[in-house]
């Protein structure tokens, strides 16, 4: 991958779920990125399948619901098109979960709603990944999904915890999957509290108390968000 030709383009399916804290890693690494707005934007642009790396961000609907959600079922396209030519891939949460389909497995909703600050743990596998900074003592990140997905045949599991057996995986060298979020900071999560008031209210979830452990873990995830994404964009840039 040339220098020159680090483009990115990450596909957002709703306003608040953004690039949030992967924005300034990206731009110190040299990439370059741009937005398309799924629901809304033309999707069969050439561009999208010719930049250097597509992030498919979070979004409030499941993989599964490509009827009422058309524009899923052209990111599934892109993303088997990607997959299979092993061209960098990260999929955030709903991305995540379009990435598993779009490599044939099964998504479904989950036996709970995950949503807050809480741990993963690493395989063996993903101490040996980019993931290693979330080892790390006190190391947590924003779970914010109520489905999962089995692993896809081919991919390896580098995450899981006690709800949910696939928190993260990699399919080859240059794809990886996370079903949290590492690139949401304390103004990313203001957006979210309000366009998705009724998950906190529905598992009786203090926005306070959600507020006030994002400001005491700032700088660490900040920290580890910067270690964990430089590595890999180094990694993907190198192949």
């Amino acid at each position: 991958m040339s220098a020159g030709k680090r483009s990115i383009i990450a596909l957002r399916h709703v306003e608040y779920e953004d690039l949030g804290l992967l924005a300034p890693v990206l731009r110190e690494e040299g990439w370059d990125a741009s937005y398309r707005e799924t629901p809304a934007d033309d999707l069969d642009d050439p561009s999208i399948d010719a930049a250097d790396l597509l992030i498919v961000l979070g979004g409030p609907f499941g993989a599964y619901e490509t009827q009422a959600y058309p524009f899923l079922t052209k990111e599934i396209g892109i993303l088997e098109r990607r997959l299979a030519k092993n061209r960098p891939t990260l999929g955030i949460c709903l991305g995540s979960q379009l990435m598993a389909k779009a490599l044939g497995s099964r998504v479904f909703a989950g036996p709970v709603k995950e949503v807050g600050w809480g741990r993963v743990d690493l395989t063996p596998a993903g101490r040996k990944s980019s993931l290693l900074p979330l080892a790390e003592d006190g190391a947590q990140v924003v779970h914010w999904h109520g489905d999962t997905f089995d692993l896809p045949a081919g991919a390896t599991r580098l995450a899981s915890n006690v709800n949910y057996q696939n928190q993260a995986f990699a399919f080859g060298q240059r794809a990886l999957a996370l079903q949290f979020h590492l690139e949401a900071d304390a103004a990313v999560l203001e957006k979210w509290y309000a366009g998705y008031a009724q998950d906190l209210s529905a598992d009786g979830l203090s926005v306070s108390e959600f507020r006030a452990q994002t400001l005491s873990l700032a700088e660490q995830t900040r920290s580890r968000t910067v270690k964990i994404f430089a590595a890999w964009l180094r990694q993907i840039g190198e192949e």
